[in-house]
């Protein structure tokens, strides 16, 4: 058995595409509208479908997993985070640790939490 992708639920398909394509340049693989794959193995879920299909209201937990990217210019997606269209909430802004972690997380447009991250060449 192997994991073959991460499944997070979204209020709009449209816009959950937008926003992880213009921030993290993930493509479309196979759209079908209310269920999307993305490159790196992210499929967006529209939360209605998904609610009727198990017959229950799907609840939101911000906190409990965590979308990890890494990235070399997370300064520009610091600019691109307060330069976008919607309101995006910063939990923690661009931060440097001494072990040469660099990071920023924040939430997306439904809350998923998603932290990104890079290393100084020399700690990796």
């Amino acid at each position: 058995m192997r994991l073959k992708n991460i499944v997070i639920v979204v209020d709009d398909v449209e816009k959950s595409k937008y926003f992880y394509k213009d921030l993290f340049g993930l493509d479309v693989i196979l759209d079908g509208e209310t269920n999307v794959i993305l490159t790196q193995g992210l499929v967006l879920q529209d939360r209605c479908v998904l609610e009727q299909a198990i017959a229950q209201p799907i609840e939101r937990s911000t906190n409990d997993t965590i979308l990890y990217f890494e990235d070399t210019d997370i300064e520009d997606l610091a600019k691109k985070l307060a330069e976008y269209p919607q309101k995006i909430q910063i939990l923690e802004p661009f931060t440097e640790l001494p072990n040469g972690k660099r990071y920023i997380r924040f939430y997306d447009l439904d809350e998923h939490l998603i932290e990104v991250a890079s290393w100084q060449q020399q700690d990796r």
